[in-house]
Parts: C-alpha cells; structure tokens; sequence
C-alpha cells in the first residue's frame, strides 16, 4: 500500500486551498474504488432532493446530460430518470453491481477518467459532484470542460463540491485526506468559474452546510462576482493562518477521549468506513483503542480499513460484540444511526465527529 504526507498550502490572491507535494502517479482509481454513500437513507434523501432541484432548475426534460465523476451511477439514474432525461456517466470506478440501483436504458457509462479526449462530446447539461476535490490540475479540469461547451451558451452546469472553509473553522483533521489533493471555499470555487469562462449563477452551502452547491453556465466575457458568498478571502486567509494550531488541538483532545475510554475497558467502534474514518485513525495512530468499523456498505462490508487493518463490520454485528462507544464519522448520520441501535436494542453512548465532541 502507497503511503504519503502531505502539506496543504493556501494562494493569498484567490483563497485555493492544495496539497503542494501531491503526486498523482500514486493514486489508482479503478472499479475497485468503493465511495457510494447511497445506501444511508439520509444521504439517499439527501440525493433525491437535489436531483429534483437540478432537474428543474438545468431544465433537463429531454435532454442529454453528461456526469463527470459519477461514481456507481446513482445521482445520474435519478437525475435522468426524474427529470426525463439521457445520461452519461464517466467514471473509473463505475461497476453494474446487482442491486444497487435499478437499470436504465437512459443512461450508459464510460469507465476511464475524464480528459480531454472527451471534449468532443456533446451535452445540454454537464454535472460533477464530488470530483473537483480530486483534481490537481483544477483550472486545466475545469478548462477542459469549458472547451467541451465550446460556442454554446446554454449549456447549464452544476458542481457539488466539499466546502473547504468549513474544515478550516473545525480543525477538522479527518476531512484531510491524500485523495482530497484540492479545497474550495465557496468564493474560491466561484472565482475558478468565472476565471475559465462561466458566469455562476448560485452558490449556496447544502448537507449541514458540508457541500458546496454551484450552478454556472458559460460566458463569452469574463463575469464579476456578485454573490453573497463569493466574499470570503479575508475570512479564508485568518482561518488558514490558524488552522494548524486549531487541528493540534482537536487531535490532542480526540486522543485523550478515545484512550481515556479505552483504559476503562470500554469497546469503542467507529461507524463510518470511508475516507473519514480512515483519516481519523491514521492521522491519530489508533490502532487495539477502536475494535471495528461499522458501515452500512455491504460493498465494505468484510474488508479492512486502509493503513490500520481494522475489520469493517454490518451494523447489525453489533448485536452479539455491543460497543459501549459509538464514534460517528459525520454529525449529520446521528440520528439515523441512534435509531438503528435503538432496533437492534443497543444503548452505547454516541459522540460524534466535531471539534468540541471530545469533550
């Protein structure tokens, strides 16, 4: 397994935030890369409702629209079959799993990366969610797609991309992770927009203000800012200054609660077995502390955990080995995950990920 540091740093004339020392001939993203988050009813909610959104506000009855970074192809098949649409998915990760969506004719994928030998191809509506963030060249990226859209100017686009400034304010260390090898602020993500040619028509903060939501169509022009929240270099710039001494912090407090916990003899599992978790345990050198990872995934399930080794359980697994602490990687996942204990019978005390959680 490939391991590396890295080292964030931040650009003082548009508040980008990226890993410095990144180097992408480690990363190896294929159909073995497992990411879907939509077998939490929470997020499947979540997707839904977006889907809606972006149907009707892209105006996507009978057209055709393209998803870069699309993953297992949920978002799409919702999105197409919602709004009545055609689709096309390019991802590297894309598997046909049985049972995880339902087949449709209105959609095909394309396993490779996205590149510029796709510039060819032609769609009403260009979506990317959760991609961005991957992305180390972000302006030939987003470059690329401007020239894919070429003279049309009503071609809509919509991104989801992790909001960055959050994760400042938080010393959330376990949202820092080698895949992530780009951060946006809201402002910053809009500037990169406007920059290669696209007018941002909306940005707003979505999924507890976790996601940053962005519609844009193209421009011949160069569009000023004119968004509430596009202002936030200032602010981006003190929370970057303060982000180390603020994530020391919160490493040192989550250490002392989970090895106090643990030197009591209490059985502490994590629930959440994505990148998150995974960050989580590295980053502060867990190991014999954390029994197991609970996931929802049953694509997780039975696998171990990068770098550590820790097994990644069903939830229901908790029936015969209770924890006596539940850590939950997303504050936003509680109160479904209190109700999946609560059916099983479970009582364990539940903190969730956040900077004052350890307290």
């Amino acid at each position: 397994m490939s391991r590396r540091d890295l080292e964030l740093a931040c650009c003082d004339s548009c508040g980008f935030l990226f890993n410095h020392i990144f180097d992408e001939a480690v990363m190896g993203y294929s159909t073995n890369f497992e990411e879907s988050q939509h077998f939490s009813g929470i997020f499947n909610a979540f997707a839904r409702r977006l889907a809606r959104e972006a149907a009707e506000k892209c105006a996507i009855a009978g057209k055709h629209v393209i998803e870069i970074g699309c993953g297992k192809g949920e978002f799409l098949r919702e999105l197409c079959d919602v709004g009545g649409a055609t689709g096309l998915g390019i991802d590297p990760g894309y598997r046909a799993d049985e049972g995880r969506s339902t087949p449709s004719d209105k959609v095909r994928f394309i396993i490779d990366l996205f590149s510029e030998k796709y510039e060819h191809l032609e769609a009403d509506v260009i979506v990317c969610r959760h991609t961005l963030e991957h992305i180390a060249p972000v302006r030939s990226f987003v470059g690329s797609i401007r020239r894919m859209i070429g003279e049309r100017d009503d071609t809509a686009v919509f991104f989801e991309t992790p909001d960055a400034k959050r994760v400042l304010a938080e010393g959330a260390f376990w949202d820092i992770y080698y895949e992530h090898c780009s951060y946006f602020s809201p402002g910053a993500h809009a500037r990169l927009f406007r920059q290669e040619g696209f007018d941002v028509t909306e940005l707003r903060l979505a999924y507890d203000d976790q996601y940053i939501i962005q519609y844009a169509n193209p421009v011949s022009r160069h569009s000023p800012p004119r968004l509430a929240l596009e202002q936030d270099l200032a602010e981006l710039q003190c929370l970057a200054a303060n982000f180390p001494e603020r994530v020391r912090q919160v490493q040192d407090g989550w250490r002392k609660r989970v090895r106090s916990a643990w030197k009591y003899g209490q059985r502490i599992v994590l629930w959440g077995g994505g990148s998150k978790g995974v960050s989580f345990l590295t980053t502060l050198g867990l190991t014999e502390e954390i029994a197991a990872v609970v996931d929802v995934n049953p694509f997780k399930q039975g696998k171990f955990m990068p770098g550590t080794g820790h097994p990644v359980i069903a939830p229901k697994a908790l029936i015969n080995q209770p924890a006596d602490l539940v850590i939950v990687m997303n504050p936003i996942y509680v109160p479904e995950i209190e109700l999946s204990l609560k059916e099983m019978g479970l009582r364990p005390e539940i903190v969730a990920l956040s900077p004052m959680g350890f307290t």
